[in-house]
């Protein structure tokens, strides 16, 4: 969902990216998200949350007529020259949904705002199997997650050691109400190369942020051959983190 990712210690960064793209193969119905990341400049950033929750009339009529599955805005949290300091995103279960969602956003006048014309901005299109969602809506959260690129051949690796360890954390936490939100997405139409795999989660408070990073960890430590595993499964220059704030979510 997003592309800049957050970290909270050695064992979890390197667990929060374990699904390679393979392992969207024969997973569940495969759902579609189109992210929009903005660098705004500072003196525009209250411009830019009135655009944002100006739009969130036009994408709760999505949600609600089936067009859209869901949607969010964020706030990045850890700056970098020339990055993102904004985004969002919304879902679907098509292509054509994300297409139509797209359309219906051209046609609102906050596109043509001067804090958009003024902005950088970058577009992606992802594609998930293995996702969890908890129906409602949330303010305020927190996302984070993690972008790895897979070493050729790791694939396999990498399906097993999610399916088996990391995936029942997230939905027990999910069950908990500490995960709001998880998706592990590769791009559906690359603007970036080929075998990066993206983790992202949102949880209700700063609370859960700690909380996931606990639950990841402990499973680490407890099945240390895991981090030797993975580390021989990625490419060490292939990760970054993210840390954002939530600024709106709804979930159907």
């Amino acid at each position: 969902m997003l592309k800049r990712v957050f970290g909270f210690g050695c064992l979890t960064l390197l667990a929060l990216g374990i699904v390679p793209a393979r392992a969207q193969e024969g997973g569940q119905p495969a759902i579609y998200t189109y992210v929009a990341e903005w660098a705004v400049p500072r003196e525009q950033w209250r411009d830019y949350a009135k655009a944002s929750a100006d739009e969130k009339v036009a994408m709760d009529k999505l949600v609600a007529d089936g067009t859209l599955i869901g949607y969010g805005d964020f706030s990045i949290l850890l700056h970098q020259e020339g990055r993102p300091t904004h985004g969002s995103w919304f879902t679907a279960t098509s292509r054509a949904g994300l297409l139509n969602a797209l359309d219906a956003i051209y046609k609102l006048p906050q596109v043509t705002f001067p804090v958009m014309a003024a902005s950088k901005h970058w577009d992606f299109l992802t594609v998930s199997r293995m996702y969890g969602m908890k129906s409602g809506k949330l303010q305020g959260g927190y996302l984070g997650g993690g972008n790895f690129k897979v070493k050729p051949g790791s694939m396999d690796a990498f399906f097993d050691i999610s399916k088996k360890h990391v995936v029942p954390i997230l939905e027990k936490l999910k069950s908990e109400g500490v995960v709001t939100l998880y998706s592990v997405e590769t791009e559906d139409f690359h603007s970036e190369a080929p075998g990066t795999v993206t983790f992202v989660y949102v949880t209700a408070d700063s609370a859960g942020i700690d909380k996931v990073g606990d639950a990841i960890n402990a499973e680490f430590e407890s099945h240390p051959e895991l981090e030797t595993t993975f580390r021989a499964t990625v490419e060490p220059q292939g990760h970054s983190d993210f840390l954002a704030r939530v600024g709106n979510m709804v979930n159907k």
